[in-house]
């Protein structure tokens, strides 16, 4: 699992608990997010928007201010309304969401709360089309190695499946681990395939949509075949 820890277990509670029991869970983050300091004034902002859970959570704590929130994704919608948020979902990425707020047209100033690597260029996109709309970075996500245990792992070319949720960390998986051999990888969309381009590998799967659940739902299908050859025994 390639997720911050806290991340990565939250998506593994989307797999059957009876697949999840055969797996080998090895945890090797390859970002850590890191608040950045400073305040977060909501003085004059009509709404926020959320493409993360991470921002969701920062916002959170640096500020008791609520307002209506317009989120990238069903669980970053449902992580909002949890801290007291008046979250709607507006799309299940950037594109979405920029779309759906100038279909909307929502008055006011809003602001877009996001982490120091971020894609869709929402603030810039929505302000050019009549929103008015800020962006403040929240937190950096730092690039980290692999664990031990991936080393371990990595050295033995014992088979992987390796989910990858973001073209940046896919783009730091390739650097770490160049050689396909022994890997199937699962990307959440298009951009995080292309942002892996040495590892051309037939055992690559790229999710039909970009959410965590239908994620869970082709690790499911990628994973039971290989665990039924693997848990085989010879002559049956």
């Amino acid at each position: 699992m390639t997720r911050p820890r806290a991340a990565s277990q939250r998506f593994l509670t989307l797999l059957p608990k009876d697949l999840l029991a055969e797996l080998r869970v090895i945890y090797s983050p390859l970002m850590e997010i890191v608040t950045l300091p400073g305040a977060l004034n909501m003085g004059e902002v009509a709404a926020v928007l959320f493409t993360s859970g991470e921002a969701v959570r920062i916002a959170s704590d640096l500020s008791e201010a609520r307002r209506p929130a317009y989120c990238v994704g069903t669980r970053t919608t449902e992580a909002a309304r949890q801290n007291g948020w008046q979250a709607q979902c507006a799309g299940e990425n950037a594109e979405e969401l920029v779309a759906r707020l100038l279909e909307l047209r929502p008055e006011g100033q809003l602001l877009h709360l996001h982490g120091e690597h971020t894609r869709g260029d929402v603030a810039r996109r929505l302000t050019g089309a009549g929103l008015p709309c800020g962006s403040q970075v929240l937190y950096q996500q730092l690039l980290c190695p692999l664990s031990e245990e991936a080393e371990a792992a990595k050295t033995a070319q014992i088979p992987l499946i390796v989910p990858l949720f973001s073209p940046r960390s896919a783009a730091h998986f390739a650097n770490l681990w160049p050689d396909p051999a022994h890997l199937t990888l699962i990307a959440m969309s298009p951009a995080v395939a292309n942002a892996m381009p040495r590892l051309q590998t037939g055992a690559r799967h790229v999710s039909k949509v970009p959410t965590a659940q239908a994620m869970a739902d082709l690790l499911r299908d990628v994973a039971a075949p290989l665990l039924r050859v693997e848990t085989k025994r010879p002559g049956d």
